[in-house]
């Protein structure tokens, strides 16, 4: 009599199961014989489950859990239930017995159920929650508005009244996408807001109420189709691609012009002249960002040699329709894009 041979699994999780030899008549033999395609060497039959999606399985009867096997298939691929679970909304892994709900993010492993998480737009499932973070960022990134959107009326007011070249017929708007920031993006932004009010004095009193938030406008190039279509992802083109590559990853200030910080404008059409990276008679793709943007305490009439530790944004140019019609940013955080414009004909 041979010892008895014990087959582990690739999971660690899974049961060491030890199998008995047993003896067999001929008509066993046959009957094991005709199952050809059954490849018994598998590392599934190693570590057969003691329980398929609820239904009790005998570890030493091979047919029975090729029957269950079969029969959950065939429910499973003509999209019916079995045992009263549908099964094409189950997603899991054999050797471990994990089975996940993509929807609900439930697990057969207790201890698993505070790490898995399930992406609320498409259901795919990741083990942990910064994965999930960067699989939002990228595949849903945007999402475009629609003409029962109020946002999308007033973005589309908002840039068309602010874009003051009279010289020029008003651009063409392709679409508006909404930009989807994560909650990291967020955060990192309201605890810049947070910082800038609590170190303001009563001489800055915007700065203590909001942190002098204002909506500002930033125009850069794109090289992909963003939102066309109804996508949602951004392009591999990163950082060639700056639309993207500032959604992704936010705005870098050693890319901007003059070392002076980030450029943001009080108008749209300012905003398209002062484009990073474009110059004059230059018809590369543009595109609109629509920021958010904390300036906390501006300078204006900057000198050279002034102490910039006094203040948080510097002023630019003054312009007809505002004093701060140009207002560099020195710190990343201090802009969230909520808007992208898609424009053209100019």
């Amino acid at each position: 009599m041979q010892k008895n041979e014990v087959l582990g699994s690739l999971c660690s999780n899974t049961k060491v199961i030890h199998c008995r030899p047993e003896m067999a008549s001929p008509e066993v033999h046959k009957k094991r014989a005709s199952f050809g395609s059954f490849d018994t060497s598998s590392r599934s039959m190693k570590a057969p489950l003691r329980e398929l999606n609820g239904v009790a399985v005998s570890s030493t009867n091979s047919s029975s859990l090729l029957s269950v096997s079969s029969a959950a298939a065939a429910s499973s691929s003509a999209g019916g239930s079995f045992g009263g679970m549908p099964f094409r909304r189950f997603s899991g892994c054999y050797e471990c017995k994990l089975v996940v709900d993509p929807l609900l993010g439930i697990s057969k492993d207790p201890s698993l159920r505070g790490t898995i998480c399930s992406c609320p737009e498409c259901g795919e499932i990741f083990m942990k929650a910064e994965n999930l973070e960067l699989h939002q960022a990228v595949r849903h990134a945007v999402s475009e508005l629609g003409p029962e959107d109020t946002s999308k009326n007033i973005v589309e007011i908002i840039f068309k009244s602010s874009w003051l070249k009279k010289q020029t017929p008003i651009c063409q708007i392709d679409r508006i996408l909404k930009v989807q920031n994560t909650p990291k993006t967020i955060s990192k932004f309201e605890e810049y807001r947070d910082s800038i009010k609590s170190k303001a004095t009563k001489k800055h009193p915007r700065c203590i109420a909001d942190g002098n938030e204002l909506l500002r406008f930033h125009c850069t190039t794109f090289a992909c189709s963003l939102g066309l279509s109804g996508s949602t992802n951004l392009c591999n083109t990163i950082p060639k691609c700056n639309v993207c590559s500032i959604i992704k990853n936010g705005f870098k200030v050693a890319q901007e012009t003059n070392g002076k910080g980030i450029l943001t404008t009080a108008t749209s059409g300012k905003a398209h002249d002062k484009a990073a990276g474009v110059e004059d008679g230059d018809y590369e793709k543009r595109a609109m960002l629509v920021c958010r943007v904390i300036a906390g305490r501006v300078k204006k009439n900057i000198m050279e040699g002034d102490n910039l530790e006094e203040c948080d944004s510097v002023a630019g140019a003054v312009g007809v329709y505002s004093d701060l019609d140009e207002l560099f940013v020195f710190n990343p955080n201090a802009i969230l894009p909520c808007f992208v414009v898609i424009y053209r004909g100019f």
